[in-house]
């Protein structure tokens, strides 16, 4: 469970997401985890991750490991995961069931990246979200979709805004605690 968030205000875009991680009723937070970072850079893009922890390396290995990536559109982004699905499930043993009316195998996490090209969201069946304000995933979600939709004529910046969504999921979700992290970038011209 987390709260993540991106903002795209101007030419900047940011990303930030909270520090714990929490299993079953056992809550890790940054004070015991020597690696509560959520976001990760990969080229010029800032990845943050929801869903099972063991997504965090897997993920990462895979994504690294995927010649021809591209996150530089939503259809590069779309091309990307769907390469990437195979070698999750072959390499790594995701299991690919959720729902069995689900019209598509399950990627079993939502994504979402902060780059040049913008602000984009990934969710379980390779969906391919651009955001032109915000948006947020994770448990605390709700909340921080709340506050940054409040705050976005008030604050200026991208990263004050992002920064605002996660304190939110900190203040009323249970899974969801700081110190955050946030990620700041250019979009490109």
């Amino acid at each position: 469970m987390t709260t993540i968030t991106v903002a795209r205000k101007g030419r900047e875009v940011a990303i930030a997401a909270d520090s714990q991680s929490t299993f079953g009723d056992t809550r890790l937070t940054s004070t015991y985890d020597a690696r509560f970072n959520k976001i990760f850079q990969l080229d010029d893009s800032f990845i943050g991750i929801s869903g099972s922890a063991a997504h965090d390396l897997v993920f990462q290995s895979a994504l690294a490991k995927l010649k021809n990536r591209d996150l530089s559109s939503r259809s590069a982004i779309f091309d990307t995961f769907r390469k990437l699905h195979p070698k999750l499930k072959e390499d790594f043993f995701l299991k690919p069931d959720e729902d069995d009316s689900d019209p598509y195998e399950s990627s079993q996490m939502t994504v979402l990246i902060a780059n040049p090209a913008g602000i984009f969201a990934v969710y379980s069946m390779r969906e391919v979200y651009e955001y032109n304000r915000f948006w947020a995933i994770g448990s605390g979600r709700d909340y921080a979709l709340g506050a940054m939709y409040a705050a976005w004529d008030r604050l200026d910046t991208p990263a004050a805004i992002a920064q605002l969504g996660v304190e939110a999921g900190c203040e009323f979700d249970i899974n969801t605690a700081a110190p955050l992290t946030l990620y700041s970038t250019t979009l490109r011209d």
